[in-house]
């Protein structure tokens, strides 16, 4: 019955995933926003949502702190690792080279974050803890840093926006905006539901296994809540709005990270970071280095795959992510609290 209950829930969130995506697009051109800050807003604050939830459920009633902060770290690696999977799929040359390069400003900002996130990884447990404060300094600089980047981006895209207005021709002219908003209501429904459903899906299934919390929660629980983003990305990619899907995938790692610290201070106990095991810190790393790819590959602009079908830098990303799965699985389970 659990296989079952997750076919179903997965398959709610491909479906309404998809539409989403098409429907982000259509309100991208007609509010003048552009498809980066709807990526990195909206596409990536609903897809995101069962990471929100997940984790303050897990740092309240299960009392999972490992889970909560695996499953946003994992998140993170997950999302961009789904660029290289991207990449496979998306014809005929490397998708970093076809999108606008103002996503370097949402992927530096993620480094940022992310950044804070490790440092507090490693501080958080020798200092903080120490002098008795509930939440870590780590928390109010994410949500700080959060709240300009997204005023950055906005800014950014009402520049690009208007130059792209005058010079391309409306996609969809004959929807209405009424429409657009309905849509866009109904399917973030759908997805928000079956994404905070998936979640203790995951956990029933993991618990049968006996792996480590920290294990589950990076990898098991981390991909189970990032299915939406794996369905508006690729339907994007349908669209012929790859900005769409890469801005996604950058704007869920930011907001992923601003989840950690509503997890933080939903966490009662003490600064979160100073509760959970530090092989965390394998994610934060992973995600760090593939961030830096993806920046690469936006400056860079390769014309041509180099092999299988596949860029270097998207290759890179893919072996990333199995090399974080391999060391979280050796190592992660030894060094937890």
């Amino acid at each position: 019955m659990v296989w079952l209950e997750f076919i179903i829930c997965a398959a709610l969130i491909f479906i309404a995933g998809s539409q989403l995506s098409r429907y982000g697009d259509m309100l991208a051109e007609k509010t003048g926003m552009g498809r980066t800050w709807i990526g990195l807003v909206l596409l990536a604050t609903v897809t995101s949502l069962p990471e929100l939830a997940t984790g303050v459920s897990a740092v309240t009633v299960a009392d999972a702190p490992d889970i909560a902060v695996g499953d946003v770290l994992g998140s993170c690696v997950f999302n961009l690792m789904l660029i290289g999977l991207i990449d496979l799929f998306y014809r005929p040359r490397p998708i970093l080279s076809q999108v606008d390069q103002g996503h370097i400003l949402s992927a530096g900002f993620g480094i940022l974050l992310i950044g804070i996130a490790a440092w507090g990884l490693l501080s958080s447990a020798q200092v903080v803890a120490s002098r008795g404060f509930w939440i870590g300094p780590y928390t109010p600089v994410i949500l700080a840093l959060y709240g300009i980047a997204l005023r950055m981006v906005f800014r950014f895209e009402q520049k690009r926006m208007a130059v792209y207005i005058q010079a391309e021709a409306l996609r969809y002219g004959d929807v209405t905006i009424q429409r657009v908003y309905r849509n866009v209501i109904l399917n973030a429904g759908v997805v928000i539901g079956a994404g905070i459903w998936l979640p203790f899906i995951g956990i029933r299934i993991a618990e049968a296994t006996g792996w480590g919390t920290t294990f589950v929660g990076n990898l098991l629980i981390a991909a189970s809540t990032s299915l939406p983003e794996i369905a508006t990305s690729f339907a994007a990619i349908r669209l012929g709005a790859p900005d769409l899907a890469i801005a996604n995938l950058f704007g869920s790692n930011l907001f992923d990270i601003a989840i950690l610290a509503v997890d933080d201070l939903a966490y009662t106990p003490g600064p979160l970071l100073a509760h959970v095991s530090s092989s965390h810190l394998f994610s934060a790393i992973a995600a760090l280095i593939m961030t830096g790819i993806g920046i690469t590959g936006l400056i860079y602009r390769t014309e041509k795959k180099a092999w299988a079908r596949m860029s270097w830098d998207g290759i890179a990303l893919l072996a990333l992510y199995l090399l974080n799965a391999y060391l979280l699985f050796t190592f992660g389970k030894g060094i937890e609290k």
